[in-house]
């Protein structure tokens, strides 16, 4: 039982790590996707500070980037600044794979 104890705990290890680095690129990622859009919305200094801060509280709303998406589009919306899902999805997707090679990077 050793061996098979061996790997489960090597496993689990895995997961807990994976899932440690899932959630650095996705802070990160909502980071910059909120520096970008308050930038766009006119926000700057402490601002622009707290706006990360409700974007990183939408991301706990629910399971997947949903409830970020939702935020952002509406915040932009409410300031008369339509983006289209497909630009909006497109940033999010492209801070994401930098966020990634950020934190790969930062190991």
């Amino acid at each position: 039982m050793t061996q098979f104890d061996d790997r489960q705990k090597a496993f689990e290890k895995k997961f807990t790590h994976d899932a440690d680095l899932k959630f650095k690129a996705e802070s990160r990622r909502n980071k910059a996707l909120a520096e970008w859009a308050g930038a766009k919305l006119g926000l700057s200094g402490a601002e622009i500070e707290d706006y990360v801060k409700a974007v990183r509280k939408a991301d706990l709303a629910e399971k997947g980037d949903d409830d970020v998406f939702r935020k952002v589009k509406a915040d932009l919306e409410a300031k008369g600044m339509g983006v289209p899902d497909k630009e909006l999805r497109e940033v999010m997707g492209e801070l994401l794979a930098k966020a990634v090679a950020d934190v790969e990077a930062s190991r």
